[in-house]
């Protein structure tokens, strides 16, 4: 019987739950605060919604000095190998109980179409979600008459774009959970983060 091999790394699941949180947790209180239920209170929804995003931007520095500093950002630089087979295993393949065209390594744990998506969610997605939720969270000191920088912005362009930018990333994390689902169990990738070791007999799908 072939050993479990260790695949995710301490920080790396620290990471990755505690961005779920976070960003599940900023949903929660950015619909409050679109008017959309009531839960906290709108000032409390406010002020969790202010520290959330300021927690999520401290992991984010120390996502990209940790991901720097072990080499590990070549997980997300992506190729085209079985990159087809990949697409096509996911549409039909794992329907028919087809094998997976990739097989997870310690230095390649991401499968083409993942590395495609996660580096889109790292430069593209958070990027717009953080870009246009500053300016709107600094825009005005309590207690000041005007805006704290002098460059004009549109706040409902603003508000627009962050809101398009959260039901993405809502989407993202609806579509990974179900993806975390299609392992050789619906819970063996959801073990393999938990404890970082992952049994290579199984067939990941995820």
């Amino acid at each position: 019987m072939t050993e479990p091999r260790y695949v995710y790394k301490r920080f790396e699941r620290f990471w990755h739950w505690m961005q779920a949180f976070l960003i599940l947790f900023l949903a929660l209180t950015g619909f409050e605060i679109h008017g959309s239920y009531t839960l906290f209170g709108f000032e409390k929804a406010v002020f969790f919604h202010t520290r959330s995003a300021l927690a999520l931007l401290v992991l984010i520095v120390f996502a990209v000095f940790w991901h720097l500093t072990t080499g590990e950002w070549r997980q997300y630089l992506p190729t085209r190998e079985k990159l087809v087979a990949q697409v096509r295993f996911y549409l039909f393949g794992m329907f028919k109980g087809e094998p997976h065209p990739y097989h997870k390594t310690e230095l390649g744990k991401l499968n083409p179409l993942q590395r495609l998506t996660y580096l889109s969610l790292k430069l593209a997605l958070i990027p717009l979600v953080v870009l246009t939720g500053l300016p709107y969270m600094y825009h005005r000191l309590p207690g000041s008459e005007g805006p704290i920088y002098r460059v004009p912005v549109d706040l409902n362009l603003v508000a627009f774009l962050h809101t398009v930018g959260a039901y993405a990333l809502i989407l993202f994390v609806i579509v990974h959970v179900y993806m975390t689902t299609t392992g050789a169990t619906p819970l063996a990738n959801l073990r393999a983060m938990i404890t970082g070791y992952e049994d290579p007999e199984e067939e990941t799908h995820g």
